[in-house]
């Protein structure tokens, strides 16, 4: 007998051992339950459909898009957007941390371009001379909700993860303060909150989208410089900016597929 074969043939094999396999089988299954119950649950958490991250009852993360539209030529630097974010988002008051900014750009005649935003532009901004100055704009900036985010491809725990609404958003049970996202973001647009040390971003305050309302930072805009909605919706106030104007994306050489369009941007932009 090879030593690799089996005693006896399996219909050989005593009543005993089906006996004690059904036994044995009927004490796992209740195990193997629990263990199936627990993977999904955490699949479930990772995979972070949009409802269930904000608890929005009766919304449907898969039939919408978002993003927005900004015209800087409509922006005045008055800096209510990034204020209405802060309190709206519970972002510190500190002057470097911002989930949505503003910068001024100052072209010069002698061809130089100088860019400020003090305290994120928040309180406004200083009024500068007009002598040697060719123009002056404003440009607000947050995080572009990339449809291929860096952020989350080098996140090592899932903590970012993108939703199908389009947003990408930060689990902060799951980020161990690692700052890779930070590094990788090529527009600058993330921190990490000095209390609870997990990497923080703009959201389009996603908490009001479920429940329908636009971010902040539109809602309080004087001027209507920034415009939310979806993406491929015809009807959508997005939708209709973006076949109105002459449409750019900061880094497009980035391949990110950002999803805040800019009206008519300015080449010194970056």
């Amino acid at each position: 007998m090879s030593e690799h074969e089996s005693p006896l043939p399996l219909a050989s094999q005593p009543e005993d051992a089906d006996t004690d396999r059904r036994a044995f089988l009927k004490k796992s299954l209740p195990v193997c339950l629990v263990l199936l119950t627990v993977l999904q649950d955490g699949q479930s958490d990772t995979g972070k459909t949009a409802g269930d991250a904000a608890k929005g009852e009766g919304y449907k993360a898969a039939d919408h898009l978002y993003g927005m539209g900004i015209n800087p030529s409509r922006c005045i630097g008055c800096g209510r957007c990034a204020d209405a974010c802060k309190t709206e988002n519970d972002v510190p008051r500190e002057p470097y941390y911002f989930r949505t900014w503003i910068e001024r750009y100052v072209i010069q005649t002698d061809g130089e371009t100088v860019v400020s935003s003090p305290e994120g532009g928040i309180a406004g901004f200083p009024p500068v001379q007009e002598k040697g100055i060719l123009r002056t704009f404003f440009v607000p900036k947050l995080c572009n909700q990339c449809a291929s985010p860096p952020c989350v491809q080098v996140c090592p725990v899932g903590a970012t993860f993108s939703t199908q609404d389009g947003v990408v958003l930060v689990d902060k049970d799951y980020c161990i303060g690692c700052r890779y996202c930070i590094q990788a973001c090529p527009y600058g647009a993330r921190f990490l909150h000095p209390q609870t040390h997990t990497a923080e971003k703009c959201t389009f305050c996603y908490h009001r989208l479920v429940q329908g309302l636009v971010p902040a930072c539109v809602e309080v805009c004087p001027t209507q410089a920034r415009i939310f909605g979806e993406v491929r919706r015809r009807s959508s106030p997005l939708t209709r900016f973006m076949r109105m104007n002459e449409i750019q994306t900061l880094k497009p050489h980035m391949n990110t597929e950002p999803k805040v369009y800019y009206a008519n941007l300015d080449g010194e932009v970056r």
